[in-house]
C-alpha cells in the first residue's frame, strides 16, 4: 500500500498559494488517475485507488500547514504503514522555480509541514518530492511562501511541473519504478 500526500492549508483562501503546490499536485494526480470524490476522513480528503493490485491513498491533509502530522500520522496508523511506503510532495523556498528534487529523508530545513511530520512520525525516513518556489529576499518569508502564484507561473505549473510529478509519481506506482531511480532520473534535471 502506497500514500501520496500534498501539503497545505485548506481554505479557499490559500488556493494557488506557493504553500499550497503540494495540493495542487493531488488535484492533478486525482485527474490523472480518473477518481471521484475523496472521502473526508483523518482530518484529510483521501482518494483511494488500485494500482497494479495495490492499494494507493492520495491525500490532502486538511489541518493547516504546521499541523500536517496529524492526518499523515492517523493514515499511517489505521492502515499499518511503513514510512517507505509514504510520499509528501510539498513547497521548497530553497530550489529555484520549477525544480523538482527527490529525497528519501532530511530536515525540515525550515518547512513547518516537514518538522510536524518528523515529530508526529518519529523520523525523518520518509520519501519527498520538493517542488521549488524560489524566494524573494524583499518579501518575509511567510508572506511569500502565502502569496498566489502569478498566471504565467500558475502556466508553468500546470503545464510543466505538474506533469513531471504526475510523470513520476507514475512510474512509481504504473511501472513500478524504484524511488532511488526516479531519483537518478529527475533530480538536478
Amino acid at each position: 500500500m502506497k500514500l501520496i500526500v500534498g501539503l497545505g492549508n485548506p481554505g479557499c483562501e490559500y488556493s494557488y498559494t506557493r504553500h499550497n503546490i503540494g495540493f495542487l499536485a493531488i488535484d492533478k494526480l486525482v485527474v490523472k488517475f480518473n477518481l471521484t470524490k475523496p472521502r473526508n476522513v483523518f482530518n484529510a480528503f483521501v482518494w483511494e485507488t488500485a494500482i497494479n493490485n495495490e492499494k494507493v491513498l492520495f491525500c490532502q491533509s486538511q489541518t493547516f500547514m504546521n499541523l500536517s502530522g496529524d492526518a499523515v500520522l492517523l493514515i499511517k496508523q489505521f492502515y499499518k504503514l511503513t514510512l517507505e511506503d509514504i510520499i509528501v510532495i510539498y513547497d521548497d523556498k530553497d530550489l529555484a522555480f520549477n525544480v523538482i528534487k527527490l529525497k528519501k529523508n532530511g530536515s525540515s530545513a525550515g518547512h513547518n509541514g516537514i518538522k510536524d511530520l518528523i515529530h508526529k512520525l518519529g523520523s525523518e525516513n520518509f520519501l519527498r518530492i520538493k517542488l521549488g518556489i524560489g524566494k524573494h529576499n524583499q518579501i518575509p518569508l511567510r508572506n511569500w511562501v502565502l502569496g498566489k502564484f502569478s498566471a504565467d507561473q500558475l502556466a508553468i505549473i500546470n503545464n510543466d511541473l505538474l506533469e513531471r510529478v504526475s510523470q513520476i509519481i507514475s512510474q512509481y506506482l504504473v511501472q513500478g519504478d524504484s524511488f532511488d531511480k526516479l531519483m537518478s532520473l529527475y533530480n538536478g534535471k
